[in-house]
């Protein structure tokens, strides 16, 4: 019984298939572009400009958030200020209301004494 798509060969058929396996590669290797080659320049010259204009692209995000964080910031601020100033003329409010009804209610123990 054999199996399908086996083959008996012996060391030397095994050692040769490696070697030209090995000069393939080899060979496959040497026919790359070489560094200084015009398409290898091109491509890293692209690379190059693709990379900037996504820096490009990543710092102008940026200084659109942090522009964004300061308008919020102020915003914020502004809020605090109106709240602050929304507070500050509700107490004076209370006072002058606390104030009348002081002033009444003197009025009213005048009134009491004076009948007296």
């Amino acid at each position: 019984m054999t199996v399908a798509g086996f083959k008996d060969n012996n060391f030397n058929d095994r050692a040769s298939t490696a070697a030209k396996a090995k000069l393939a590669a080899i060979e496959k290797f040497r026919q790359l572009p070489k560094p200084d080659d015009p398409a290898v320049l091109a491509r890293q010259a692209e690379l190059k400009a693709i990379a900037e204009a996504r820096d490009a692209r990543a710092a102008e995000r940026r200084a659109q958030r942090e522009a964004e964080a300061l308008a919020e910031k102020r915003r914020l601020e502004e809020e605090a200020r109106a709240a602050a100033a929304a507070e500050a003329e509700r107490r004076a409010r209370e006072r002058e209301e606390e104030a009348a009804r002081k002033a009444a209610r003197d009025a009213r123990y005048a009134a009491r004494k004076a009948r007296k």
